[in-house]
């Protein structure tokens, strides 16, 4: 019975530390921009994979603060925003969420699959975008550069992650981006590059032979020499892999053969996109603020104490407003808090009321009962009980005449009804006695009555 494979490698998953660490950037576009520069902040989006979100809808009508409101849940750190004008196509980068903001005109872009079409054998693998690139910003540094170019070098180099040689795994270093600045006409050039490493000290046939995954053909020739041999000459990329551009392989790099301690040539195949950029202005904060530096304005000490002291009015008079505000929102709430209070006051009142009112109710209830019960006991003293049904002829008389006579009233008042129903009892009781003393109708006694 086979054994199963033994786990060699094993996955660390990064602290979170490490991930707070990280820089994440954000790249959008603003306003009305046409396919073309569209299609540029796609490219552009793929260079900082994996650190961006790369799958981004925006609105036309998002705004900056719309961006630095999602900053912090998202954990991001610089922003790069493209935009279109009649003069051409700007960049700006800024470090979220108060700058400085780097204003760039770009001059000159070629978009990937412009980059890729040139090539005769292109390379495209979406292994490598797994992991951030690495940077390389040549001749930022120097005696007579301005401040602004330690400031740029400073912003470039913070937007990608940081590396630590003695703790890195070579095959990490998938992906390079390079940033070049050009002394004569203060442009900076942007690419981006894979890297790639092949055997070195060997012809290109040889290396076809040892690179290639499938058996080569050898239908049309008579020795595999003649395979070998056909391309022995040295081109122009193999001049490059002499002893001075081979390095000696301190771990296993991605690829065939490509083991420890082995000598291998590196190569740089360019990916896209291409940019040529030009400082315009830079901001103290994220696309507002103090302009630190501008190419073609440049103000005297006077004009710039001059705008120091109006920002700083600016500044005094939003931080009044800002207490302001604050101070009507805090008296807004404590009214809010005594109108409460009161309508709580006023319910408490009217449940009272409620419950007095419900009180007294009860007592008329009960004493409307008592009277009931009273008169009751009053009738069947009279022998009330036993003349219920009983009738004579001058008693029908007398009830048409009373009828008669409630009609001519009209008395319909629901107040008078108690009153009249004991008038006629009373009046029952008075034709009763009579009755019994010698009148002429035939009376019939109730059953208890002897």
């Amino acid at each position: 019975m086979g054994h199963g494979r033994k786990k060699r490698r094993t996955h660390v998953a990064p602290t979170q530390e490490e991930i707070e660490k990280t820089p994440k950037s954000l790249v959008v576009k603003s306003g009305n921009i046409g396919r073309t520069v569209a299609e540029l902040v796609s490219d552009v989006r793929r260079v900082m994979q994996p650190n961006t979100a790369a799958k981004l809808r925006e609105r036309k009508s998002n705004k900056i603060k719309d961006y630095v409101a999602v900053s912090s849940q998202l954990s991001l750190t610089h922003l790069m925003l493209f935009s279109q004008t009649e003069t051409g196509t700007n960049l700006r980068i800024g470090r979220i969420p108060r700058g400085p903001t780097l204003y760039f005109r770009v001059n000159k872009y070629s978009l990937a699959k412009d980059c890729l079409r040139l090539q005769k054998t292109p390379h495209t693998s979406d292994a490598e975008y797994k992991t951030a690139p690495l940077i390389i910003l040549n001749n930022f540094a120097g005696e007579g550069k301005g401040k602004e170019l330690k400031l740029m070098t400073a912003m470039l180099q913070n937007m990608f992650p940081a590396i630590n040689p003695s703790t890195m795994h070579l095959s990490e270093a998938r992906r390079v981006v390079l940033f070049n600045y050009n002394d004569e006409t203060d442009m900076v050039d942007f690419r981006h590059y894979t890297i790639v490493v092949k055997p070195v000290g060997i012809t290109k046939g040889v290396k076809r032979v040892i690179l290639s995954t499938n058996v080569p053909s050898l239908a049309g020739y008579s020795d595999i020499s003649e395979y070998v041999l056909r391309e022995a000459f040295a081109s122009e990329s193999d001049m490059e892999d002499g002893p001075e551009s081979a390095v000696t392989l301190a771990q296993d790099y991605v690829g065939r053969g490509n083991r420890k301690n082995e000598q291998r040539a590196v190569r740089l195949l360019e990916l896209g996109p291409r940019m040529e950029l030009k400082l315009m202005k830079v901001e103290g904060g994220l696309c507002q603020g103090e302009v630190l530096f501008h190419s073609y304005l440049h103000k005297t000490k006077e004009e710039l104490e001059k705008q120091a002291r109006v920002r700083q009015i600016k500044l005094t008079q939003q931080a009044r407003r800002r207490q302001e505000q604050e101070s009507n929102v805090e008296r807004k709430k404590g009214a809010k808090k005594g109108n409460s209070g009161d309508a709580s006051d006023e319910d408490s009142a009217a449940d009272n009321d409620d419950d007095e009112d419900e009180s007294e109710s009860e007592a008329m209830s009960e004493d409307s009962t008592d009277r009931v019960s009273k008169s009751r006991r009053a009738a069947d003293d009279f022998g009330a009980d036993d003349y219920e049904g009983d009738t004579t002829d001058d008693d029908n008389s007398e009830a048409g005449d009373d009828e008669e006579g409630g009609e001519g009233n009209g008395s319909d008042d629901d107040d008078n009804e108690p009153r009249s129903s004991s008038n006629s009892r009373s009046a029952k009781r008075a034709r009763t006695s009579k009755s019994s003393n010698g009148s002429s109708g035939s009376v019939k006694f109730g059953s208890k009555r002897k």
